[in-house]
């Protein structure tokens, strides 16, 4: 029994020398992982603070950004909305201005001379006339689904257009396509209607009386009347694609048709030589065929004429 008690009593002194000795290297490995975990988290904080700055001054950015394109966004619907409304004034205006052209026909055949008016009747029922917000020119409608066609200049810049039919009626336009080169435009506005058939103009000759429709200086429905005194004229886009006329043509006139006696279309009014009298230009109605397909291909994926 002796023996027993002081073999425990040994057994407990060397567990507390053990003990005595491992405690010192407990408390500096403690004390380095509290070191640890204390620069964990300092670091931890600064990180947090860091994004919580770049998150505040990214937020200041996308608030100003935005600011700035709320800004833009009304200045433009502000200007947009002003266009309209004096789209709508002068489309007001020129409604009373045209009445309705039934009253008018007989001054238009008189104007026309003896060889068209048997036909200008006919055909002053497919010319339009086109509004713009900056602008006016002539149309006429090429297919009966209301497809129109007329100088590429004349929607040029554009932002609201309507088209007034001969009845004195106004529609909603909308462009197809265009070709700046030969300054040719393709629109359509809704429902059925006669067309102008175009002409060979490979049997234009010169001399051979002509008339153009159109709306000089905002004249709605006018005719003059004239002769072809040339064909392939070289343009300006240096194509000899054009006929020579000294029927009067004036700004508004452009887009209009160039009528034979036959009521047929052999060219579409472009231009005029500023300093010149009675020099007047359409594009030959060969031409204006071709680049009208040609748009209607690349948009519509088929042909009109």
């Amino acid at each position: 029994m002796k023996q027993l008690v002081f073999y425990t009593l040994i057994n407990f002194t060397d567990w507390k020398e053990m003990v005595i000795k491992t405690q010192p290297e407990f408390k500096r490995r403690h004390h380095w992982t509290l070191r640890g975990h204390s620069l964990l988290i300092i670091i931890l904080i600064i990180s947090l603070v860091i994004l919580s700055v770049y998150q505040n001054t990214q937020y200041v950015k996308i608030q100003d950004r935005l600011a700035e394109m709320q800004a833009d966004t009304q200045s433009k619907l502000n200007e947009l909305t002003e266009n309209v409304l004096q789209t709508k004034q002068d489309l007001s205006s020129i409604n009373t201005e045209i009445g309705t052209i039934t009253d008018e026909f007989e001054v238009l055949k008189a104007s026309a001379g003896e060889d068209f008016s048997g036909i200008i009747e006919d055909v002053i029922q497919s010319v339009v006339t086109i509004k713009t917000d900056i602008s006016q020119g002539t149309g006429f409608i090429i297919h009966e689904d209301g497809y129109i066609v007329t100088n590429a200049h004349v929607m040029e810049g554009a932002k609201a257009a309507t088209i007034i039919t001969s009845d004195g009626n106004t529609h909603t336009v909308s462009l197809i396509g265009f070709n700046t080169n030969m300054d040719v435009s393709l629109l359509q506005i809704e429902g059925n209607f006669e067309e102008l058939e175009l002409a060979n103009s490979n049997n234009i000759q010169v001399g051979e009386n002509v008339i153009a429709i159109g709306n000089p200086l905002g004249l709605q429905f006018s005719v003059s009347e004239g002769i072809v005194s040339a064909t392939e004229r070289e343009g300006m886009n240096g194509i000899k694609a054009y006929i020579q006329t000294d029927a009067a043509l004036n700004p508004g006139n452009s887009g209009g048709p160039l009528i034979n006696k036959q009521g047929k279309v052999i060219g579409i009014n472009n231009f005029k030589v500023g300093d010149g009298e009675s020099l007047g230009f359409a594009l030959e109605s060969n031409y204006l065929e071709d680049t009208i397909n040609d748009i209607a291909i690349l948009t519509l994926n088929q042909t009109l004429i």
